[in-house]
């Protein structure tokens, strides 16, 4: 089967995602790219932090940075800083096959953009109540 993304092509863009199983069929289906998933995932809201529209995580055991980037956005609503809390993988002992199938898959859904002063920003649209405050 044809994949597509129809996002990208109701908006002119390329929209060719490469062919699918079951290979013999000629049909075309839909999937969505990676861009067009990284839109959808910002437009959820966090559990974790509900009321956040931007997370900022700053990496383990910069508390400099840490504090001030929370007195640097202590008065604005919607925003969050907090600090890194994984840890290294305590399974390092398991066999490199098992370390592969771990690398496939992510803890987070959303990635965040990556700043080279050691915070990662990421977005979020709150739910409807925390808006209409």
């Amino acid at each position: 089967m044809k994949a597509i993304c129809a996002w990208c092509e109701s908006e002119g863009r390329p929209s060719d995602l490469g062919e699918r199983e079951p290979f013999h069929n000629p049909a075309v289906t839909h999937r969505i790219c990676a861009y067009h998933r990284k839109r959808l995932l910002e437009l959820l809201p966090s559990k974790s932090f509900p009321d956040a529209e931007l997370l900022i995580v700053v990496r383990p055991n910069d508390t400099a940075l840490h504090d001030y980037l929370q007195r640097a956005f202590a008065g604005l609503r919607g925003v969050k800083v907090i600090m890194e809390r994984r840890v290294a993988d305590r399974r390092s002992a398991q066999s490199p096959v098992a370390d592969e199938r771990r690398l496939v898959r992510t803890r987070r859904i959303r990635e965040g953009e990556v700043s080279s002063l050691g915070y990662t920003v990421v977005r979020f649209t709150p739910k409807a109540s925390t808006r209409s405050r």
